[in-house]
């Protein structure tokens, strides 16, 4: 009968790990919470076209012309020089580079093209226009 009364400084057999499960779950949440709000762009509207087709891929940058002309890098206001500069990084770092244009339709067509000279000067190849589907 005395063998099964441990003392109080014995170690026990068995560790609980629900505490440490129930932190893991915490965090899980949390993360996935965290990485769903951080994914988010600079909203435009874009001009209606009958054919839009999605041209994402994994490493694509996007590039964003609000109507009063402020053009974002991966929804980061930039100049044109630091656009270029930042392009360039990335556009060695892959030479095959793809890039979204997203302009709002009311953007100063003047902005649309400096960016399309900017990709053009970079030797930047694979660039998609963002649209959306015309209702038919």
């Amino acid at each position: 009968m005395s063998a099964d009364i441990k003392s109080d400084n014995q170690p026990y057999d068995d560790i609980n790990i629900t505490p440490m499960l129930d932190l893991a779950y915490v965090l899980l949440v949390t993360f996935i919470i965290l990485t769903t709000a951080s994914v988010q762009g600079v909203r435009v509207d874009s001009p209606l076209t009958a054919a839009a087709n999605n041209l994402a891929k994994p490493q694509t940058r996007a590039i964003t012309i609000t109507a009063d002309g402020s053009i974002y890098l991966d929804a980061y206001p930039v100049t044109a020089e630091q656009l270029a500069t930042t392009l360039g990084q990335h556009k060695a770092a892959n030479p095959a580079l793809p890039v979204v244009l997203k302009a709002d339709a009311r953007s100063p067509y003047e902005k649309v093209m400096e960016v399309l000279e900017i990709a053009k000067k970079l030797d930047i190849t694979e660039i998609g226009l963002v649209t959306k589907r015309a209702a038919p």
